[in-house]
């Protein structure tokens, strides 16, 4: 270091060398204020919209172009639709089938669902293109009874006949509405369109046949089968307010093709040994079966959908 004349002076043993200078920032300059400022909560920002689930029951299968046309076309609209396949295998235009299908598997879906169903043998005919609202769900489809026991399980349904065409894909195919109409209209509703702006309400739609079956004399009942499934099960349209656990402890039977079932069961596996082949059990779906363990009882009784079960109760 430098003494005062500037020569370099050596530092004696023991000095300590002087520590360096550190630059201080100064203090932040804080506001005097009478009052404690706080800052107003912010309001909640409400959660983003849910995407709307929609859902394809058609009987086109999966070999063909026709199911991924009409997801392409609802995702075209709606980027966020959530889309979900019921089935594409109902049996080729058997609109009861689809029908049943529909019932059975809708109430598993959330409140707000888009039901696209298309069972169609009269497209590009006059039949209408219609949405049903009901039960908290929208279901879109032909006028061509597909919804019938959507309409008979909740009472408080409403019917629109699409007529805005505005809502449609152009131009309009007569032999593909599940593309050109049922999958934007849905696409449509997803994003909130109210269902007065797609058409106008109606009240003379097509129904199937009740599900109810029919009351015959000396305590028989007319029931029929309304869907085989892939295991050869055929579904039929009784339900436990026709044929009670009372009415079947009595020895209640069914008959059908001409073939007795007096055996009902509660799981499949209590067939497996024991005879007759044929029993009827209840399925999930809440309707009476005819089933066989581990064989088809479509086959083994020759039967299809459509076909009449006569039921003795008593």
């Amino acid at each position: 270091m430098k003494n005062r004349r500037g020569d370099t002076a050596t530092r004696r043993h023991g000095d300590k060398a002087p520590s360096p200078r550190v630059p201080v920032s100064p203090s932040p300059r804080v506001p005097v204020s009478p009052r404690l400022r706080v800052s107003s909560p912010r309001p909640p920002v409400p959660p983003a919209p849910r995407p709307r689930v929609i859902t394809l029951l058609t009987d086109f299968g999966t070999v063909d172009y026709f199911g991924s046309s009409m997801k392409g076309v609802t995702l075209s609209i709606n980027p966020d639709a959530r889309i979900v396949d019921i089935t594409h295998e109902i049996p080729p235009q058997d609109i009861e089938s689809g029908a049943f299908t529909l019932l059975a598997a809708y109430g598993s879906f959330p409140a707000g669902t888009i039901h696209v169903a298309v069972v169609d043998p009269g497209v590009g005919s006059s039949r209408r293109a219609i949405m049903v609202q009901a039960g908290g769900h929208f279901f879109v489809g032909p006028d061509n009874g597909i919804f019938s026991y959507i309409c008979d399980r909740q009472p408080d349904h409403r019917v629109f006949h699409l007529t805005k065409e505005e809502y449609f894909r152009t131009p309009v195919s007569g032999t593909f509405h599940g593309r050109d109409i049922f999958a934007p209209v849905a696409a449509a509703l997803s994003l909130g369109v109210n269902p007065k702006d797609l058409g106008v309400e109606i009240k003379d739609y097509i129904r199937l046949e009740s599900l109810a079956p029919k009351k015959l004399k000396n305590g028989k009942l007319k029931a029929r089968i309304i869907n085989i499934d892939r295991f050869g099960n055929c579904i039929t349209n009784v339900t436990h307010n026709e044929l009670t656990p009372e009415m079947i402890a009595a020895g209640a039977q069914l008959t059908v093709k001409g073939k007795t079932i007096k055996s009902f069961k509660r799981l499949f596996a209590e067939g497996k040994a024991k005879k007759p082949k044929l029993f009827g059990i209840w399925g999930s779906a809440g309707f009476l079966e005819i089933a066989a363990f581990s064989d088809s009882a479509a086959k083994l009784l020759d039967c299809r959908s459509g076909d009449a079960i006569i039921i003795k109760t008593i």
